[in-house]
């Protein structure tokens, strides 16, 4: 008997506003096809009175799992069943998960950034100057710490957020942590061996702004990544690669919190260098 076709998809996506600047659909959907997974991604615009109802569709509809994107990483909490260990320590959720009939709340901002930066450096024991105590921030912060970083120095132009960052590294990770007000050009310290960009400046179309930071402080050797995808070598990358130092740009962290979502997904492990080629073809690297 032949067998009987299939036509349900498995139904994934994300839910942000603005969602038609998010090229994660362009990666994801490019790993489905070529891992022959029955899957779609959908890119949702999603209000932020309207999450709850955003929410409560995707239950209705067993969809196998979700992104949030701004500004839902926190709201979304309030319409889940669960919230993963290190997701709770960072305070938000980028990626919903249904295990069994529970919506589980994980984050892997922080996670695809460390898998990234384990394929250029050994984050452990290093001293990290971090730029920004936004949302992806706070999920480096502490991932990176987790992973064995040794230092946060935190570097924000708001005292107060920078000051809670600073505050929850010390408390609820092994890394030592101190802040900086950042107000004005940046000099890096000696002894740091890691510096991160996870602020917006830089990212399309706003690709001439610039990153406070005095790049002549940047020594040969130390690793300078930076978290805009769009576009991925950022004025501040070029700057650090004419210093000589190691670059990471913002595609490794897509690609691999992307990585980590279709496998809470799908349970396949999908190949992250189908997923990187799909947004250079897009982005023209």
């Amino acid at each position: 008997m032949p067998e009987t076709p299939n036509f349900l998809s498995l139904i994934t996506g994300s839910f942000a506003s603005p969602a038609a600047e998010n090229p994660t659909v362009v990666m994801i959907e490019a790993a489905y096809r070529h891992h022959g997974v029955n899957a779609r991604y959908v890119n949702c615009e999603v209000a932020p009175d309207a999450l709850g109802d955003a929410v409560r569709g995707a239950r209705a509809m067993r969809w196998a799992g979700f992104n949030c994107s701004i500004p839902h990483k926190v709201a979304v909490l309030a319409h889940l069943d669960g919230i993963a260990e290190s997701a709770e320590i960072i305070g938000a959720v980028n990626c919903v998960v249904r295990r069994d009939d529970a919506l589980i709340g994980e984050n892997t901002d922080g996670l695809g950034f460390v898998h990234a930066l384990q394929t250029v450096a050994d984050p452990r024991e290093r001293e990290m100057v971090l730029f920004g105590a936004g949302g992806a921030a706070r999920a480096i912060a502490v991932e990176t710490a987790r992973a064995g970083v040794a230092s946060i120095n935190v570097v924000n132009r708001d005292v107060g957020r920078g000051e809670e960052l600073r505050a929850l590294i010390e408390e609820r990770t092994s890394a030592a942590a101190t802040f900086t007000a950042w107000d004005g050009p940046y000099q890096v310290p000696d002894g740091v061996t890691l510096v991160v960009n996870a602020t917006s400046v830089g990212l399309f179309p706003d690709i001439k702004a610039y990153l406070a930071v005095d790049t002549s402080s940047l020594r040969p050797g130390t690793v300078v990544a930076d978290v805009i995808p769009n576009p991925p070598r950022t004025a501040f990358l070029r700057d650090a690669a004419s210093r000589r130092c190691v670059t990471l740009d913002g595609l490794g962290m897509l690609v691999n919190q992307g990585v980590i979502g279709i496998r809470h997904w799908t349970g396949i492990d999908p190949d992250p260098a189908v997923m990187r080629a799909a947004l250079e073809d897009l982005f023209g690297s």
